[in-house]
């Protein structure tokens, strides 16, 4: 049986990507923040997941204002780096796990949520930038990739509360999946920033620590935060963290966070970091 073991909450700044990619982590802008990385790498080279389903919001690289999804369930066997403008990213393709992306669809659907079914997309920073905060460099990365694409782009996004509950049907549809699999979840975005108008450059530390809190001290709580609250609260990107709730919703309620990190500015972004364990 398959089974989620852990969960992961990062943000997915593209310029930590940019830092990666032409060698600057060690300058001293970067080195704060990338030093505090190693940790979790530690960890998850101990955990070992075979799948990791990683929940993040595509920059018009897959998808545009034409076809806008609320929920985009990758099932592909691989997903090739996004051209973002100036390049794919020399990063190594994502492997899937079409056996368990078409269960979760299945699973989901049947379970009430309108999943879109997506057999091929390019893959951004939104999901590269957390497989490089996590692994590094690799030639190929250390487990497959199920992408789930959610939209907090065009309004209206989904709320917290109902992100909260899709990662509960997640958990329960992987558990009803028959082969042995340690499977992590991610959640991606955040944390406060903005990056237009006149309030561009907006980082709120203490929403940020207190959502972290959150995440284990009362995950329900934070599933019903309103989009206006995010807004005023976190800035008009900060609503990427209802992403992190389906993260939190696909862990049990007694999860326990084995490490964090926290960092201002990465670019002119808030950057988090959480792993949680199952108990």
């Amino acid at each position: 049986m398959a089974k989620i073991t852990a969960g992961v909450g990062t943000s997915h700044v593209p310029a930590i990507g940019a830092a990666v990619d032409h060698g600057k982590t060690a300058e001293p802008y970067w080195e704060p923040l990338f030093s505090g990385y190693e940790k979790a790498r530690q960890w998850l080279a101990e955990a070992k997941p075979d799948v990791a389903i990683i929940v993040f919001n595509d920059h018009a690289s897959a998808f545009s204002l034409e076809v806008i999804p609320t929920f985009a369930l990758g099932v592909g066997a691989q997903f090739q780096p996004a051209d973002e403008g100036y390049g794919p990213r020399r990063v190594p393709p994502v492997e899937g796990h079409p056996e368990l992306a078409w269960h979760l669809a299945e699973s989901l659907i049947l379970d009430e949520f309108d999943m879109t079914i997506v057999n091929e997309m390019p893959v951004d920073h939104g999901l590269t930038v957390p497989l490089s905060i996590m692994c590094g460099q690799p030639e190929r990365w250390p487990f497959k990739v199920i992408p789930l694409c959610v939209n907090v782009i065009q309004y209206p996004p989904p709320t917290g509360s109902r992100c909260y509950q899709l990662g509960k049907a997640i958990a329960a549809a992987v558990e009803s999946f028959a082969e042995d699999l340690n499977v992590v979840v991610f959640g991606t975005g955040g944390m406060s920033h903005q990056l237009q108008g006149e309030r561009a450059g907006l980082i709120n530390e203490e929403f940020d620590r207190d959502f972290l809190d959150g995440l284990t001290a009362d995950p329900d709580a934070l599933a019903q935060i309103p989009h206006v609250d995010y807004i005023r609260r976190a800035g008009s990107e900060g609503v990427e963290l209802v992403m992190w709730m389906v993260m939190r919703g696909a862990l049990n309620a007694d999860a326990k966070e084995v490490y964090r990190h926290y960092h201002v500015p990465a670019s002119n972004t808030a950057a988090g970091l959480i792993v949680l364990e199952n108990g």
